[in-house]
């Protein structure tokens, strides 16, 4: 049975803390693959500045050198708003011999009971969270049928946000080393975030 990390975002744009998050899940618990999964239209996040086609693109240009990591474009081809509870049921009923791993933030640790269907999702998902080695979360809190499922990645601190990227090319200045230059080339020839 292949073990696959998904890690789900806006990527709006991709940059290197969530290449460096997916790796870092990917070693950590022995992952065959790390899927990539741009939402179309997230539930606690405004609309993505770039449309769904052209994030799926920038993220296929950013994993491209990577074999072990693909684009999963499920989410935008449903189209509304994206739910981690039924877009993990379609893909476990479209890949059966798949273990599936969501991948969190070690910010996102703690509001796993609060997400759609949370004992749905825990009993058909394992997580791991992405935790930071001056950050250690505090499990206890948890509920069990999370607590359980949930297995640690350390992740080195990198304080790159896709708001702070798009800021930058909005004032016309340089995302050099924050983000793939495949991905910066494709920002710039499609006049992406200019203000």
């Amino acid at each position: 049975m292949r073990k696959i990390g998904l890690l789900g975002g806006t990527f709006d744009p991709v940059h290197y803390g969530h290449l460096v998050a997916a790796e870092a899940a990917r070693d950590a618990r022995r992952l065959d693959e790390v899927w990539f999964i741009p939402t179309f239209l997230p539930p606690h996040k405004p609309q993505p500045g770039a449309d769904g086609a052209r994030r799926r693109e920038m993220l296929e240009a950013a994993v491209s050198g990577n074999p072990a990591f693909r684009v999963e474009d499920i989410e935008l081809r449903k189209q509304g708003t994206s739910y981690t509870v039924e877009t993990v049921a379609a893909l476990r009923q479209r890949y059966p011999d798949a273990e599936f791993h969501w991948i969190v933030g070690s910010d996102m640790i703690r509001d796993l009971p609060n997400w759609r269907r949370a004992e749905e999702l825990a009993a058909s998902v394992g997580f791991i969270g992405l935790e930071r080695p001056d950050q250690p979360s505090d499990d206890a809190s948890l509920p069990e049928y999370v607590r359980s499922k949930l297995a640690r990645a350390e992740m080195p601190p990198l304080g790159i946000s896709s708001t702070d990227i798009r800021r930058r090319i909005g004032e016309g200045r340089s995302v050099r080393y924050l983000l793939p230059d495949a991905v910066i080339e494709y920002i710039q020839r499609n006049g992406l975030y200019e203000s």
